[in-house]
């Protein structure tokens, strides 16, 4: 299986709009950062979407995807569910409703956002979703999802593991009983918004590291970051080893 980093930014992005420090002002392409999105490929070919934000028809022509199978929506805000009206062409090709997987709450907000793709009578231009409520271990296309419930201030949010991988985006808090689910991980991919001064939703540096040695994955890769974290290859080179910063386009096998 593989997974590919669509987009490793925060809410507003990298570069951020008005913004002239020296990581949005930085022109190589490891500094630019579009809102954090990932394309899963399983082994038999299919395509698993983790959000869907509002850099999703630009991170698929970039990276020259042409196909999504189902979605996994991690939460609701908008950086991670505002662009899957742009999977109407995608639908259209395909003749079949797109599949969404998400808890409760994030399912009837996409109702909320995208009426009119719930309507008795659509509009014929609309995108057509299933949605599929999570309710614990789960497969799809014959691989074992896994999620993993993490907390993102005081709403819950899903992370999920595949086989020996596993990717969680805004947390600030993981239970006991989480961790259990990232022991013995190839790859741990977590959230990370900058190095100092707690955030009251993200996890900063120095709490990503602790739960590195706390986990003890094989390699982790942060993401969701900001250009608060400051410039890629200078950054890297403070991190310990086998800890990176992913990069929009980065690809990871497992």
């Amino acid at each position: 299986m593989k997974l590919k980093f669509l987009g490793t930014g925060t809410s507003q992005g990298v570069p951020v709009i008005g913004c002239h420090c020296e990581v949005c002002k930085s022109t190589h392409p490891k500094d630019n950062r579009f809102r954090s999105s990932a394309l899963v490929s399983t082994d038999n070919g299919e395509k698993i979407l983790i959000d869907c934000g509002p850099d999703f028809r630009t991170q698929m022509l970039n990276n020259k995807e042409d196909h999504v199978d189902a979605v996994l929506l991690t939460h609701e805000h908008n950086d991670h569910v505002i662009g899957l009206d742009d999977l109407r062409p995608l639908i259209f090709r395909s003749k079949k409703n797109m599949d969404l997987y998400s808890n409760k709450r994030v399912g009837d907000e996409v109702k909320n956002r995208f009426p009119y793709a719930f309507a008795d009578v659509k509009y014929p231009g609309a995108p057509s979703f299933n949605l599929h409520e999570i309710e614990g271990n789960f497969k799809l296309f014959d691989t074992e999802i896994i999620p993993v419930e993490v907390m993102h201030c005081k709403i819950s949010v899903f992370g999920f593991r595949f086989k020996n991988l596993a990717y969680i985006t805004d947390a600030s808090y993981i239970s006991e009983k989480e961790k259990e689910k990232l022991k013995n991980l190839d790859y741990l991919i977590l959230n990370c918004i900058r190095k100092e001064e707690l955030h009251p939703a993200h996890f900063i540096l120095s709490q990503v590291l602790e739960l590195f040695e706390e986990l003890q994955p094989k390699k982790m890769y942060l993401t969701h970051i900001s250009h608060h974290l400051g410039i890629h290859a200078e950054t890297e080179t403070e991190l310990p080893n086998n800890v990176h910063l992913s990069y929009d386009g980065l690809e990871l096998e497992f």
